[in-house]
């Protein structure tokens, strides 16, 4: 049964679930306000414009929710309720990324695909995680007369703290990202909630499953005597980046780098991943998005003090070089010497990709695509 303009517009402030929002919430923004009736409006006439203005508030409330960035999955549990009794018939159709069988199971029975305006975010989450590149954008541009007006928020967050871009990171497809890209899919939300890891970035996401790969997982991860003396951080850095400019690394350096083109205040999240002694994550961000923080793109995204993002990590790592020495007092301190061996290596990887990182990036791109085999 469709829901009347008037039921639409009364429900929903109460749509909203968990903590109350306030009036600019993008789920609930604000209402144009009414136009008042001239004097001696027939009833006919006044209901017209009463009717205008419903319309009016249904699409200021449809593109808000359509096109912001909506924390949280405002989805009632009924309705992703209808979602799991769907996905039996919804599954094959995305395998074959079958656009005109999802429109028909749309259009016989929406319920638990589609609410308050919207393609559920569990419904376009499923499309990014089978990759389903077709449906996935009929869905974001929602012309589709089967979709009775509904369509995809790339920037909707589901019940289970992360967005779309998130799900296209961990699969490393560089055409879904793209797709989601041309969508106005933002690369700086960020996951949260009890069931994920708070505070992460798609780009986080590619960088951090990357090193799971069993060419990093078994080679690239410290050994106790890799960062002895000035030799062992030479041989250990050389060996990081030969295994990162493998063919089968491509793939996921490519997503890297493009949701890195995407990224704000990318210098800061490389430096978080140095000073925390995470050299294989660096390495990775380094090598993929060399060229931006070359040209110092992402230090102001304005474009004011572009200095080249080389020269600002090297100056961070050595004055928290300085900082770790004098942390040390008479009796060496373990963890201040572990992580001043750290800061050391570090700082020979930024050189040694601001140096070569170019010729790299070339040699890199120029593999052909290997494919990721689940």
């Amino acid at each position: 049964m469709e829901t009347t303009h008037v039921e639409k517009v009364k429900s929903a402030s109460h749509e909203v679930h968990g903590p109350s929002m306030d009036e600019w919430d993008p789920w609930n923004p604000p209402c144009p306000p009414r136009r008042p009736a001239p004097p001696g409006l027939d009833l006919l006439a006044q209901a017209k414009l009463i009717s205008e203005w419903f319309d009016e508030v249904d699409e200021v409330i449809a593109t808000s929710r359509r096109t912001k960035i909506i924390i949280p999955d405002r989805t009632p549990e009924s309705v992703d309720g209808g979602f799991w009794d769907a996905l039996t018939h919804l599954v094959p159709i995305l395998d074959e990324d079958n656009v005109h069988g999802f429109l028909d199971l749309f259009q016989r029975d929406y319920r638990g695909l589609a609410w308050g305006f919207i393609i559920t975010p569990l419904t376009f989450t499923q499309m990014v995680k089978q990759n389903a590149l077709k449906c996935a954008k009929v869905a974001l541009v929602g012309k589709a007369p089967e979709l009775r007006g509904f369509r995809a928020n790339p920037n909707c967050m589901n019940r289970y703290g992360y967005f779309p871009l998130h799900e296209a990171a961990e699969m490393f497809s560089v055409d879904m990202i793209k797709l989601l890209f041309c969508y106005n899919a933002s690369a700086n939300v960020r996951t949260a909630g009890p069931e994920v890891i708070e505070g992460l970035l798609p780009l986080h996401v590619a960088v951090e499953n990357t090193c799971l790969h069993k060419y990093l997982e078994d080679n690239a991860f410290l050994n106790q005597e890799d960062l002895d003396n000035n030799q062992a951080n030479a041989n250990y850095v050389c060996k990081l980046i030969h295994l990162l400019c493998l063919p089968e690394m491509k793939i996921f350096l490519d997503t890297t780098r493009l949701l890195g083109e995407h990224t704000d205040n990318l210098i800061d999240e490389l430096w978080n991943y140095i000073k925390e002694g995470r050299l294989v994550e660096s390495a990775i961000l380094l090598l993929a998005t060399q060229k931006q923080i070359r040209g110092g793109l992402s230090c102001n995204r304005n474009g004011k003090n572009k200095q080249d993002g080389f020269y600002v990590l090297i100056n961070r790592i050595l004055y928290h070089i300085v900082s770790l020495e004098r942390g040390q007092t008479g009796k060496e301190n373990r963890q201040l010497v572990a992580q001043k061996k750290l800061a050391n290596a570090a700082l020979l990887l930024v050189h040694a990709v601001s140096h070569t990182g170019e010729a790299l990036d070339a040699y890199i791109r120029s593999h052909p695509e290997v494919q990721i085999i689940d």
